[in-house]
């Protein structure tokens, strides 16, 4: 019998829709008109719910009017604060970032474009609910009143470093503010923030945790293993993923954009998933309290898909413009969402292009004043935590070694 002839295999590899040099396009992302996804009730059954992931809840329209049913119940006021936390958080990196490039630091993370995520959930949570980060997420802190000189500090590893000098610039840690040390293996996190959802369940208390990653991550198995034990259990969590779009070089193709959003991932594990246009801060707002009641309610997890774009580089180690097309940021459908926010709260009279100049210079006037309160303490290699500390925080009572290491050091 003849063998029957069949093509000759070939491996696909994905290749973005643009390099440095092309044209720009966000054509293959699926984009839903404001206004047009509905809102569920937050007991409606999963089965029932499997649309979402291929729909996008937005709630700020090109007008910057908000419609549709996702418009959340907030006050002028709510919304002012966010605008300004935002803005605070963008002045704040813009001057670390200028630090960086000054020698002032080692090593800087900024999250241009992408500050509502942080800011909106910050303010959508409760206080004692716990987030567990990924990068790019200074704005939670910066919503809550962490003091700025404290962050500034940290990244200039200096003599006042709240954690010692213990963690690389950037990567934040601040129990009292709800946000759990920032980890560079970022995947970890997710099983982190599950792990303390259902402690938190066993112990009948009534707080829920956030955790977060960017899709690049989801190619790991941190991410699987995190939805099975949420799923499970029905952990108090909410699981969001920052899709950005690129990892440091890397595009989200990579980790499987192009069969599916990162939001149907939620399909296999049984669980809610959500995709939202991660650049308006009233969708991320009404989603995240639409999943922050779902797991009160002992309704389970949520897993939910913020669609963004990471205007910068990953960090000061990586120069975007070597992979991608250096104007990308320009043809983003989304927008900024800092404008955004601004236009809307204008359309509603509630602001104006006066106030917000006028806030920007307040902001800027204030963050180089404490900018140069951290400098005077000591900048990168001009003052650093005293050696001491590496004794501490180890042990709860320190065995002979330590006591005779700190004798040999004369501490």
């Amino acid at each position: 019998m003849a063998k029957k002839k069949t093509p000759k295999l070939h491996l696909h590899i994905p290749v973005p829709a643009a390099r440095p040099g092309d044209t720009p396009t966000f054509d293959h992302i699926p984009l839903s008109p404001a206004g047009q996804v509905l809102r569920p009730k937050i007991d409606t059954q999963e089965e029932q719910l499997r649309n979402f992931p291929y729909e996008l809840i937005r709630v700020l329209d090109d007008a910057g009017q908000a419609v549709g049913p996702w418009v959340p119940k907030v006050s002028a006021d709510f919304l002012r604060a966010g605008l300004r936390s935002m803005l605070k958080t963008r002045v704040f990196e813009n001057r670390m970032f200028a630090a960086h490039r000054q020698g002032k630091t080692s090593f800087f993370i900024k999250s241009t474009g992408e500050e509502a995520i942080s800011v909106a959930q910050s303010m959508a949570l409760e206080s004692d609910d716990m987030c567990f980060p990924t990068y790019r997420f200074s704005g939670w802190l910066i919503a809550r009143d962490y003091p700025v000189i404290d962050m500034i500090n940290q990244i200039f590893s200096n003599e006042k470093d709240p954690l010692k000098g213990r963690q690389l610039p950037t990567l934040y840690s601040a129990r009292d503010y709800g946000f759990y040390s920032l980890s560079g293996n970022v995947g970890s996190r997710f099983g982190h923030a599950v792990g303390w959802a259902m402690a938190s369940a066993y112990k009948n208390d009534h707080r829920i945790a956030l955790g977060l990653i960017g899709e690049g991550t989801t190619a790991e198995g941190d991410f699987h293993e995190a939805l099975t034990f949420a799923s499970v259990y029905k952990a108090p969590v909410i699981l969001a993923v920052t899709n950005n779009q690129w990892a440091i070089s890397s595009f989200s193709g990579i980790a499987g954009a192009e069969q599916a959003t990162f939001a149907a991932k939620a399909l296999a594990y049984g669980i809610p998933g959500l995709r939202v246009d991660g650049n308006d801060f009233l969708a991320i707002t009404a989603a995240t309290r639409w999943a922050a009641e779902r797991a009160r309610n002992n309704l389970g997890p949520t897993l939910i898909e913020f669609v963004t774009y990471r205007a910068s580089g990953h960090s000061t180690s990586d120069d975007p413009t070597k992979y991608r097309p250096a104007d990308e940021a320009q043809h983003w459908p989304l927008g900024d969402p800092i404008e955004r926010l601004k236009t809307h709260l204008i359309f509603q009279n509630e602001w104006s292009e006066e106030q917000h100049t006028k806030m920007e210079e307040e902001l800027s006037a204030s963050i180089r004043a404490t900018q140069k309160e951290g400098e005077a303490v000591g900048t990168l290699g001009n003052s650093k935590p005293s050696v001491s500390e590496m004794f501490e925080g180890v042990f709860k009572e320190p065995d002979w070694r330590v006591i005779e290491q700190r004798r040999e050091f004369g501490i």
